[in-house]
């Protein structure tokens, strides 16, 4: 089986972790030929000489100054040239990277080259004419090859051996790739970044509180009723005429920017490349100015297919929208969330995903970091006992800090290289704060950090602090004589009502 896996070197100079990944589960194919592809810089050829190292027989970088400045689209289309040239059967890519945060290179890549498709994969399970791979979210998929599959953060890329040779490193311009100018690079990006500024999303004030206030506040936080959809632009007297949103889950943000909003029903897109190219005629013959879609699994692997079809921009995981009333600006979180950037799209229709909250989400969830290492067992049975009591729904979360050191799966850690989750309530336990892991758990409605060091980061982002050690916590729950009697699951909204 002939293997390409793409791979990107970081602002930083490192290989993207997900990259990483995507490699080491290539290596491990049994007679696989794998093969590198990047695009960058003459400087990444340092990085790919590395890699090759470790097994790849060859890697290619992509070079050429028409090259630089290419949102996911461009990208994809470059790559896509390289990858017609090199025939494989199967491609791998990391589900993102680390600076861009957007998860569509891979879906646009596949809706390019017309191949099968399977994102968040976290474990390959067969390999063969067809591909089966265990994802986060849908479980076993079987697909045919020539396929993409986009990996989690599943593996450890291994060491090279001491007799290990570097491969060759072949790089291609343009020319090469018989590249149209007008498609690479910024020139062929319909995605602008207007302006950028500091990201303060997310912060909050926090209370300091004793541990006995806990489990009221956890009750509090369940019960309450308020929206926590993030920062829809403010209603402005100019909106644009015609909005699709696919599935129910848009409506409230595209309500900011038009009060004409027809609602397509994802089964009309479907879940595979025929039933995307046949969505994308649709698309072409009605023109709408904008079309929004959802943050689920199936929103971010069908949206870019659908980009790379109608060879329009998609702006990913967008916070807030507003309009003039012609052109559509969209804002969303960067360079792990530290910065919010402002879009425009150049191309029609305008797409986005736009954060939504999950109707199936937890009630309460329980993260463990680091510095809850010795606590790990009592958490497990704190937690086992509330859904014994079934009151509301609880889950165990973890930081990357704790999954780094073993002590949860990765299938628990939430963050920008995890998952992003939206409880009512979040308790954070021996979490420091990193920003990596505020991108993923700042859509909760009601935050509560348990930290020794009141000068933790991640008190920042809560509403509730308390000053402590996670076994003084649990030992003080232990104590309690009826905990979390007065919480009830909070009430699923119908349809009428989120329209309402």
């Amino acid at each position: 089986m002939r293997i390409v896996v793409c791979v990107k070197q970081t602002a930083a100079g490192a290989l993207n972790p997900f990259d990483a990944c995507a490699y080491e589960a290539a290596l491990r194919i049994p007679e696989a030929e794998v093969i590198l592809l990047s695009m960058g810089p003459q400087k990444v050829q340092e990085m790919l000489y590395a890699l090759t190292r470790l097994g790849a027989r060859q890697a290619y970088l992509l070079c050429d100054k028409a090259f630089a400045g290419a949102d996911t689209l461009a990208t994809a289309y470059t790559l896509m040239l390289a990858i017609r040239k090199l025939k494989p059967d199967l491609v791998i890519c990391g589900r993102q990277t680390i600076d861009g945060d957007t998860a569509q290179t891979g879906p646009c890549l596949a809706g390019m080259l017309g191949f099968s498709l399977i994102t968040n994969v976290m474990e390959i399970v067969d390999v063969g004419e067809n591909i089966c791979c265990r994802t986060r979210e849908l479980q076993e998929q079987t697909v045919s090859c020539p396929a993409l599959i986009a990996v989690e953060r599943i593996c450890h890329l291994r060491l090279p051996g001491i007799r290990s040779k570097a491969g060759e490193v072949i790089c291609w311009d343009a020319k090469d790739l018989e590249a149209d100018l007008s498609r690479c690079g910024q020139a062929g990006s319909p995605t602008k970044v207007l302006a950028s500024f500091q990201n303060e999303e997310g912060k909050r004030r926090c209370r300091f509180v004793r541990m006995s206030e806990l489990e009221t506040l956890i009750a509090e936080g369940v019960q309450r009723e308020c929206a926590r959809v993030p920062g829809p632009g403010a209603f402005r007297e100019k909106k644009l005429e015609d909005v699709w949103i696919i599935g129910e889950a848009p409506r409230q943000m595209a309500e900011t920017i038009s009060d004409t909003i027809r609602r397509i029903e994802p089964e009309t897109v479907g879940n595979s490349y025929a039933s995307a190219l046949q969505f994308a005629r649709m698309v072409k013959a009605a023109k709408p100015e904008v079309i929004l879609w959802g943050s689920d699994a199936w929103s971010k692997r069908m949206a870019p297919q659908v980009a790379a079809l109608l060879q329009t921009g998609l702006c990913a995981d967008c916070t807030a929208l507003e309009t003039d009333g012609k052109a559509l600006f969209l804002y969303r979180p960067a360079f792990s969330g530290n910065v919010i950037a402002k879009i425009a799209c150049t191309t029609s229709p305008q797409m986005a995903t736009v954060r939504t909250l999950n109707a199936d989400a937890a009630d309460v969830i329980l993260s463990l970091g680091k510095g809850a290492k010795d606590a790990v067992r009592e958490a497990q049975e704190y937690l086992e006992k509330q859904r014994e009591r079934d009151f509301c729904r609880w889950e165990l979360a973890a930081s990357r800090g704790a999954v780094d050191a073993e002590m949860l799966p990765y299938e628990k850690q939430v963050g920008i290289t995890g998952k992003s989750v939206n409880p009512a309530v979040y308790l954070a336990v021996g979490i420091s704060g990193a920003v990596h892991h505020i991108a993923g758990m700042k859509q909760a409605g009601t935050v509560i950090a348990v930290n020794p060091d009141k000068k933790a980061p991640i008190f920042e982002y809560a509403d509730y602090g308390i000053v402590g050690t996670a076994e003084e916590l649990f030992a003080c729950l232990g104590q309690s004589s009826d905990p979390l009697q007065s919480v009830r699951c909070r009430p699923q909204k119908s349809e009428t009502e989120r329209k309402e």
